[in-house]
């Protein structure tokens, strides 16, 4: 975290649950999982499987001819052992061989269909799920920066990763058994009552015990899948976090105790995930032994009602088929419930996020700005990141076109508040911010973003070569443009040395490079894309002196024209400032040039001299 973002905006910050990041750090939450309705979430996922609804006909059709093809199978089985059940001298070869050639061409063209079941499924399976993460990922990019203060990355990217592939899972295996399933057990309840209404009212008896045994399991097994999601949420954000900073976990002999939190979260994940599959695993061997109770209570009763000449041995052996293809439906949907259960976890994380306000719209009105001239004007602006903890206080001052103004101040003063709000990471509580003479909210976000170039104290750089990290605030800048912003913020040097020069592929966040190297890409970044108002968070903090001299040129150079602020605690980098705001408690306490402020005698000219005299010593 910064030093201009500690102090009292961290304590508002840790009292409230609610981070900020804006030109910070992230400072990273536990994730919260709320419980959804299991069947709101069964529909909302049938909306992703809706946009797919001519495949998704098209197997209801195979299905329906498949089902057909399996209810018929059985009955042929009948007519062959009713065809074999008399003497052998009075055995119908004939039709026996009819029934049999049928049988074998059924079985054929039911695999064939079910194979084609699961081609298609496998694609709309695919599809949905390819729609669902990309509508996660793009509301991710519209929801506003307080959200992600809330969540650790390593949360974010589980819902992103895990939570979406358990749905993936759901769809492609439990859809199909759930609709086949169905079909097999309406089209085997008519064929069971056209054979026999006694026996299948004596197949009826244990249908209850299933169902209620498969409601007591599901109950359970919800609650466990849903905390096993939140426990492996948990766990990726750990190793996010500790991966990211394994320099400072090194630095400060934390390994043991990183470890220590990791076996924490594992072993509950362990725990939950143990106490989930125990639960679901009691389903299937239960569920085995009503069924056998219920082929022996069909095979005892049609046994008495063959002997009294009321059914033939072939319909006792029909009917055992259907029974079968009446119970394994429900056993297969029972079992489903373990994935079943993982999926729906998933899909309502995977939702909480899509309900997620987004960044508030711009107003009706609102318009493009093409080029900002750069006066900005705070009108007592007042803001708190809660409701009933003000982090500025009525702060009022005037930033003319091409001035440079200096925010100084202890440590969570309300500095980088200060241009969060500008460049609208926050809306104002109170008051209003002018840019150019209007309301700023007057403005589209995107074209307000657009008109500033920022430089944090941590420069971060994406996966990709030199080349793709300059361009990316300008993709259509010409090669020729891009160097001369290196040359200008004094990176060609080092980037000529590279292997591929700009040409050379970083890995994520600069790879290899020092410190002070990916600042300099930064500050190239910035110069390319020529913007009217420049920040500059702490930009030089972490850089060696020598580099500090060529960076500081460079940004004069840039700053030159152009309406810029700066955060700076080294307040020797800011003595040529055109306005110096001393900030304490979210309020103004002093305000004028170097020379002023000094010549005053005030709280600028004790912590300037205080500093200096640090640096004597």
């Amino acid at each position: 975290m910064s030093q201009s973002k500690d102090g009292k905006e961290q304590s508002s910050r840790i009292t409230s649950g609610i981070g900020r990041r804006g030109f910070g750090r992230s400072r990273q939450g536990e994730p919260v999982v709320k419980p959804k309705n299991f069947t709101r979430t069964l529909r909302r996922l049938w909306l992703y499987l809706n946009k797919e609804r001519k495949l998704l006909m098209l197997i209801f059709i195979l299905m329906l001819a498949d089902s057909l093809l399996t209810l018929i199978g059985p009955y042929l089985i009948g007519m062959s052992i009713d065809a074999m059940s008399a003497s052998m001298n009075m055995v119908n070869l004939k039709k026996l061989e009819i029934i049999v050639i049928t049988l074998v061409f059924v079985y054929v063209l039911n695999g064939f269909l079910s194979f084609c079941q699961g081609w298609i499924m496998a694609g709309v399976s695919q599809q949905v799920v390819t729609n669902l993460r990309s509508t996660l990922f793009g509301k991710m990019q519209k929801l506003p920066i307080v959200f992600f203060d809330k969540h650790s990355h390593g949360e974010l990217m589980s819902r992103l990763s895990n939570d979406i592939e358990n749905v993936s899972s759901t769809i492609s295996q439990s859809t199909t058994q759930l609709l086949s399933g169905s079909i097999a057990i309406i089209g085997s309840l008519i064929m069971m009552i056209a054979l026999s209404p006694s026996l299948t009212l004596v197949s009826l008896l244990t249908a209850p015990l299933i169902i209620l045994l498969a409601r007591i399991i599901a109950k359970k097994t919800s609650k466990l899948f849903k905390e096993q999601q939140m426990q492996l949420g948990r766990l990726n954000g750990h190793i996010e976090e500790t991966i990211s900073g394994i320099q400072v976990v090194k630095a400060f002999n934390y390994e043991d105790k990183v470890i220590a939190e990791f076996d924490e979260i594992n072993t509950k994940l362990c725990d939950v995930g143990l106490r989930a599959q125990i639960w679901s695993g009691f389903l299937m061997p239960l569920m085995n032994v009503i069924n056998n109770i219920g082929f022996a209570l069909i095979a005892i009763v049609g046994g008495v009602l063959a002997i009294d000449n009321l059914i033939t041995v072939g319909v006792i052996a029909s009917f055992l088929s259907y029974s079968r293809q009446f119970a394994r439906p429900l056993n297969d949907i029972a079992s489903l419930f373990n994935l079943l259960q993982s999926g729906v976890a998933g899909a309502e994380r995977v939702f909480e996020i899509l309900d997620e306000p987004e960044e508030a719209p711009d107003r009706p009105n609102a318009v493009v700005l093409e080029k900002a001239i750069g006066d900005v004007v705070f009108k007592n602006v007042s803001f708190g990141y809660r409701a009933d903890v003000s982090v500025l206080k009525n702060v009022s001052f005037v930033a003319k076109e091409g001035s440079s103004t200096a925010l100084v101040g202890p440590t969570g003063a309300g500095k980088t508040t200060i241009v969060n709000l500008v460049t609208r990471f926050y809306d104002v509580t109170n008051g209003e911010i002018l840019l150019d003479g209007r309301d700023i909210k007057d403005y589209t976000r995107d074209s307000v973003r657009r008109s500033f170039g920022i430089v944090l104290q941590d420069a971060y750089l994406f996966s990709g070569t030199i080349k793709e990290n300059l361009k990316y605030g300008k993709p259509d800048a010409s090669d020729e443009e891009m160097k001369a912003a290196a040359v200008m913020a004094n990176a060609d040097a080092f980037i000529a040395r590279l292997p591929e020069q700009y040409d050379t592929l970083l890995s994520e966040n600069g790879g290899s490079l020092s410190q002070g190297q990916k600042q300099l890409l930064a500050i190239a970044r910035v110069i390319l894309t020529k913007p009217s108002i420049l920040i500059l968070d702490e930009a030089t903090s972490s850089i060696d002196t020598r580099t500090e001299l060529h960076i500081q040129d460079a940004l004069l150079k840039i700053m030159k024209g152009r309406t810029s602020f700066v955060i700076a605690h080294r307040l020797n980098t800011i003595r040529d400032a055109d306005n110096i705001l001393v900030i304490d408690h979210g309020e103004i306490v002093e305000k004028g040039s170097h020379d002023f402020l000094i010549y005053k005698k005030g709280v600028y000219h004790g912590m300037f001299f205080n500093q200096f005299q640090l640096e004597i010593e």
